[in-house]
């Protein structure tokens, strides 16, 4: 055994050498492997030292901790989470992360590992959608890890591998919307054109009251959001994030639907809920879809058309009708901006109507300028520039 100032070397029978060294746990640790010559175990316990003595030591027992354990620790330590994000983080980590990963020590986690972990799912049938979720969160959770010095870096970082691509979804048509809203329960002709015309998610509409809805001033405050959970049990809670709490102010094509709606289906009393099922009681999505897929049938509307795409049709006509990104972003409830560029995109006909405008501004200024269309002012010189 040869004495050192930090830990110790020693010769093994084998010829090899060992280093061990103390932890800041008042545990005396081997390295994880023996060495060739006294020079490399000496020059391990010189960088170890430099670990512990910038705080980047990781204690190599709870760097073997099981990722499943720790990611479901991860998760039960976050008591802010909404219900619903909640139940899509337990539902990845059984289904996606768990049955592959769930048993691998922290610290055995490779990027190749992770990367073959990955195209399983793919192949395995799993929607990329899902696939950037699972992975996101696998990131997250081993990004803690690094904070909690359980592991030195965090091996997801295969690119393109977090990002959602969800297929374009269909815009409806305010006829084909007008066509659905005719051809449903007449309790939800109200619910059809508000999602659309006022750009709510379903749990927003759901978690509607009357003190929510100003008929006289035409907006509807988003204060509170239902969320069903695979129980069957259905809450109301925040909306689905800080941004999700806004007023959105309706065009009047819909304020009398919601003023009939009001008269026929919505019971006294301020906490009043806005959109009820046909006996009174919370609007349940799963209750839903008959009347739903009915109405899709009698509009003669085809493709594949979910509830949410009248929200995206919404959001893609205020965009149409000059919404700027912040306006989008407020009418979304988005405070990211991700979102709501998929909407910055315009029609020809939107592209003639901003070229006419243009060109009616300018031939404003040019009025207000005296200068003619062939850019000449009114004695025919051309314009002089200023302190020239």
């Amino acid at each position: 055994m040869t004495k050192r100032r930090f830990g110790r070397v020693r010769k093994l029978p084998s010829g090899r050498w060992q280093a061990r060294y103390p932890g800041p746990d008042g545990v005396d640790r081997p390295a994880p492997h023996t060495f060739a010559n006294k020079t490399d175990a000496g020059r391990w316990l010189t960088n170890k030292e430099a670990e512990l003595l910038s705080k980047q030591w990781i204690n190599p027992a709870l760097a073997g901790t099981p990722l499943g354990a720790y990611a479901r620790k991860w998760i039960d330590e976050r008591p802010g989470l909404r219900p619903k994000t909640l139940v899509l983080y337990n539902g990845l980590l059984r289904n996606h992360i768990a049955p592959s990963l769930g048993t691998e020590p922290l610290n055995e986690l490779t990027a190749p590992m992770l990367r073959t972990w990955r195209k399983s799912l793919l192949d395995g049938g799993l929607g990329p959608v899902t696939t950037a979720k699972a992975y996101r969160l696998l990131r997250s959770i081993l990004t803690t890890a690094v904070e909690d010095r359980m592991i030195e870096f965090n091996p997801c970082y295969i690119k393109g591998a977090a990002t959602e691509k969800s297929p374009e979804r269909p815009t409806l048509t305010l006829a084909e919307v007008y066509r659905i809203a005719s051809g449903i329960a007449p309790r939800y002709r109200a619910l059809v054109l508000l999602a659309a015309m006022g750009s709510l998610r379903w749990g927003e509409l759901a978690g509607l009251q009357r003190r929510d809805v100003s008929l006289s001033r035409g907006v509807v405050k988003v204060r509170r959001a239902a969320v069903e959970l695979p129980t069957g049990e259905l809450r109301i809670g925040p909306p689905k994030s800080d941004a999700g709490v806004r007023d959105i102010h309706l065009p009047e094509l819909v304020i009398e639907d919601l003023r009939l709606h009001f008269e026929i289906y919505v019971k006294p009393g301020a906490e009043s809920h806005v959109f009820t099922g046909s006996k009174g009681a919370l609007l349940r999505r799963s209750n839903f879809q008959r009347a739903w897929r009915k109405a899709l049938t009698a509009a003669e509307v085809t493709g594949v058309i979910h509830f949410h795409d009248l929200r995206h049709t919404g959001n893609n006509w205020a965009a149409e009708s000059g919404a700027t990104l912040a306006d989008l972003m407020q009418r979304m409830g988005h405070a990211s901006t991700r979102a709501a560029v998929r909407y910055i995109h315009t029609r020809d006909s939107r592209q003639r109507f901003l070229a006419q405008a243009m060109s009616d501004h300018l031939d404003g200024l040019r009025a207000d300028d005296g200068t003619d269309q062939d850019g000449d002012d009114e004695d025919g010189a051309l314009p002089v520039a200023s302190g020239t």
